[in-house]
């Protein structure tokens, strides 16, 4: 969830009010000013009293934020966001059973030193689903691992998904799990995290 005010701004050739948005990818600012930049394109971020300064591709910018309004949004520009294997909760000591064919170079990159052995090995399950075929394997997969596991599903993004969040959600649902979490994974796919309701 983004960070969102509204403040006076000061930007190279103007001043006026705007409604500030500061996702996890971009800074977006409407009203007096209207600008999305890209968060990795913001450089040399400082609090200097009330005001968020800082440097942008269109010049420097300055957001009356408030001194501490304007503390948190510095730290949400300079920290780094977490790695997906670190969203999924994967990695060395908490590998994952991966069911069916993890081939998104986000996904690979995740998993790359967290994928089990064996299942006895696995501290969760990743499942990648195309269709209903796919939630049916990962379901019983699943079954075999300690109650509590939790299962992340890999499936489509958007509206335009094929098989996207809501299908996927309907039916797990209905085969007795709760989803838990929600994080995307790359453009074109999300993960939904799901534990058995019933085991």
């Amino acid at each position: 969830m983004g960070l969102e005010a509204l403040c006076h701004a000061i930007w190279a050739g103007g001043a006026g009010e705007v409604k500030a948005l500061l996702e996890s990818r971009e800074l977006i600012l409407r009203g007096d000013l209207r600008r999305t930049i890209p968060v990795a394109a913001v450089d040399a971020v400082a609090v200097e009293g009330d005001a968020l300064v800082m440097a942008t591709p269109d010049g420097p910018l300055t957001l009356a934020l408030g001194a501490d309004a304007a503390a948190r949004w510095a730290r949400k520009l300079t920290t780094p966001p977490p790695s997906l294997a670190r969203k999924l909760g994967v990695g060395p000591g908490t590998p994952a059973l991966v069911i069916g064919t993890a081939d998104d170079p986000a996904l690979v990159e995740a998993l790359a030193e967290a994928v089990a052995a064996t299942p006895a090995d696995a501290r969760l399950a990743l499942a990648v689903a195309r269709d209903a075929a796919d939630l049916e394997r990962a379901v019983a997969a699943h079954a075999a691992l300690p109650a509590g596991t939790a299962l992340w599903i890999i499936h489509g993004k958007g509206p335009k998904a094929t098989f996207g969040e809501a299908p996927v959600r309907a039916w797990m649902r209905a085969a007795g799990f709760k989803d838990t979490k929600i994080s995307a994974v790359s453009e074109t796919l999300s993960a939904t995290r799901y534990n058995a309701a019933s085991r």
